[in-house]
């Protein structure tokens, strides 16, 4: 971008408003994407991963061991409003993926961008692969997604406007930010690696960015000092869970993932357009640092690829704004051709994604096609019919043996599904050795009679006495998924080999 393009860039916009039909076509974009949400979310169960959100839930604090409480809070309010509804509890995401949507067109516009660019950048976004998985799912990485945008929008409007105000806003969503993903510290090393190096470095001097701080901490500070009344047990989670995904290689094609899955594939010289006009703008350099930071030390660490996937709608917004700006001197025709080929290549590699990430039928090839590419959608099957399996042994039991009994899982997803859906069945909350639910123990008196999920032959007789099979976990759709192939049997034993508190102490899981 030569001198001339960055001056008309800076000077496009200034002093006006978006239209109300520019901000039409934005929230229209987003609703599109929401109805569609809507509208599918209910085809199948809860994930694995939602299942563990509900059940901490139900016992809220500043902290647990997985995540902090921002998404556990969010779920315990959507329970009171719609209950176990599985569209309903999805609604927070649904509206959080919009919002980002709507906030990357803004961010366009702030940019210099004029209509094009503006739905040019939200539509990217919305059929991003990464983008649209969020809202098929409550997960915390929803709500990060949208922390991360509206940052990159409240840093564009700082920098825009040298108003140092702004620094209030940045450091309120990186508080919420740590209360719900503890990768956002690395988004905040790429704010401040971007801040030092170039002109915006003068905000260092204003006490609003000092307010900025003062309020992240102030958000995050409850959550900090549960951590630290807990040894820091969510460090030590961290630790297991990334060097489980690095034996795993669940960090392998780190690269090529930002390419296919964390943006839409057609939309890649967008967003490298964008970068390198970051980089190449004086006023808005920090935001390349804020992107590249982050990608680099989660491309050295081999994280998972996904951890820098909010970070590209300001890229996108950027290199639409460089895209209609260099085809501004087109002829109509030439314009139309080329916007026409960016559409429909986005819109192809969308559908394709699409076809997978999204529930769009409830039977058929589609639904068989989903099932077969992707696995978290395979994860939402079966846990009725496992709730189901567990009452069924109970019945089966001596009427002196169902007096005292319990249920004892061996995963976080075992544990919500009997919690959350086993009072159906009069089961009592599970027993789980599993993140959070380790911290909140055994019950007291411990049952003597223990049905035991999710581990193997050899792993109950170990820790168990006088265990029989007694049931079968699978579902009724024939669906292969992780319960269905590693925990088929489901056993009745006596209560442990050791005593509880040192058999509790000696069988705490991550995962």
């Amino acid at each position: 971008m030569d001198q001339e393009s960055t001056a008309v860039l800076h000077e496009l916009g200034r002093g006006e408003e978006p239209t109300q039909a520019d901000r039409t076509i934005l929230l229209a974009i987003a609703g599109v994407v929401a109805l569609a949400h809507v509208a599918t979310n209910g085809r199948y169960g809860f994930h694995r991963d939602e299942l563990q959100t509900l059940s901490d839930a139900l016992h809220l604090d500043w902290g647990f061991v997985a995540y902090p409480p921002f998404t556990p809070f969010v779920e315990r309010v959507g329970m009171a409003l719609f209950g176990y509804s599985t569209i309903g509890l999805r609604m927070f995401s649904v509206i959080a993926q919009a919002t980002a949507i709507f906030v990357t067109g803004l961010m366009a516009w702030e940019l210099g961008g004029g209509r094009l660019a503006q739905v040019t950048a939200a539509v990217c976004v919305a059929l991003a692969p990464l983008a649209m998985f969020e809202a098929t799912e409550f997960q915390y990485s929803t709500f990060d997604y949208l922390w991360w945008v509206l940052i990159a929008y409240f840093v564009i409007r700082l920098l825009k406007s040298d108003d140092a105000r702004w620094c209030v806003g940045i450091g309120a969503a990186v508080g919420l930010g740590l209360m719900t993903k503890y990768t956002m510290a690395f988004y905040v090393a790429g704010i401040l690696g971007g801040l030092v190096p170039t002109s915006a470095r003068k905000f260092l001097a204003s006490k609003w960015f000092w307010i900025g701080i003062g309020i992240a901490l102030v958000i995050c500070l409850p959550n900090v000092i549960w951590q630290l009344r807990h040894d820091f047990i969510s460090l030590h989670f961290l630790r297991h869970i990334h060097a489980r995904d690095v034996r795993q290689g669940r960090g392998d094609g780190f690269f090529k993932y930002q390419f296919l899955v964390d943006a839409n594939l057609a939309s890649a010289p967008l967003w490298i357009a964008g970068l390198v006009a970051y980089f190449r703008d004086r006023r808005f350099r920090m935001l390349g640092w804020m992107y590249v930071i982050p990608l680099v030390v989660f491309a050295v660490t081999r994280a998972r690829f996904y951890y820098v996937g909010a970070a590209y709608p300001m890229l996108l917004a950027m290199g639409a704004v460089v895209g209609e700006r260099w085809m501004a001197t087109w002829s109509r025709g030439w314009r139309w051709a080329v916007e026409g080929i960016v559409f429909a290549g986005i819109a192809a590699c969308a559908a394709y994604a699409g076809a997978i990430l999204i529930p769009w039928a409830s039977s058929g090839p589609l639904k068989e096609f989903a099932l077969k590419h992707n696995g978290d959608l395979r994860e939402e099957i079966g846990w009725d019919d496992l709730v189901r399996a567990v009452a069924g042994v109970r019945d089966s039991l001596p009427a002196e043996q169902r007096g005292n009994f319990g249920v004892v899982v061996g995963n976080y997803g075992e544990g919500g599904a009997i919690t959350i859906l086993g009072p159906e069945y009069h089961l009592p909350p599970a027993i789980q050795l599993t993140n959070s639910g380790w911290l909140r123990g055994y019950p007291t008196p411990p049952p003597s009679t223990l049905i035991v999920v999710g581990w193997d032959r050899d792993q109950v007789d170990e820790a168990f006495t006088a265990c029989r099979v007694a049931g079968h976990n699978g579902n009724s759709l024939g669906v292969e998924n992780e319960e269905s192939r590693d925990h088929p049997d489901i056993y009745v034993c006596g209560p442990p080999k050791l005593a509880w508190p040192q058999f509790w102490e000696e069988h705490q899981r991550f995962g």
